[in-house]
């Protein structure tokens, strides 16, 4: 039974930072497609990036794309979301995804299969 976990989560300044990170059990992450996404309230749910299985291919939405950084870490069974200079628009929940093995990186979230519960994000002063 596969199962993501989201961690990092919190309450953090305008033009703080904040790492994300999405643990997995019963599945290998490096294998998988994983994707980071976000639901504010009122919102649809939004794709913020994806990193490919293999050669980690990356994919991250124009609207973040120089503040946040995804990555793997093989060794750890852990993907990350690096998030700086937050704003309070980035206050959302954000949710790990997985999608099945030679999925393409995508940033739509009906390409994936297994979620994570979410971690809330809260950018305030």
């Amino acid at each position: 039974q596969v199962q993501l976990v989201e961690s990092g989560g919190g309450l953090v300044r305008p033009g703080g930072s904040l790492r994300l990170s999405c643990s997995a059990s019963g599945l290998s992450l490096e294998n998988y497609v994983i994707g980071w996404f976000r639901q504010a309230p009122g919102k649809e749910r939004e794709g913020v990036s994806c990193i490919a299985s293999g050669d980690g291919f990356t994919l991250t939405t124009h609207s973040v794309k120089d503040r946040f950084t995804i990555s793997r870490d093989s060794a750890e069974n852990l993907v990350y979301l690096q998030m700086n200079t937050l704003k309070p628009e980035d206050t959302a929940v954000y949710y790990c995804a997985a999608s099945p093995p030679n999925s393409l990186c995508l940033l739509y979230d009906i390409h994936y299969n297994d979620w994570g519960p979410g971690t809330q994000v809260t950018v305030s002063s």
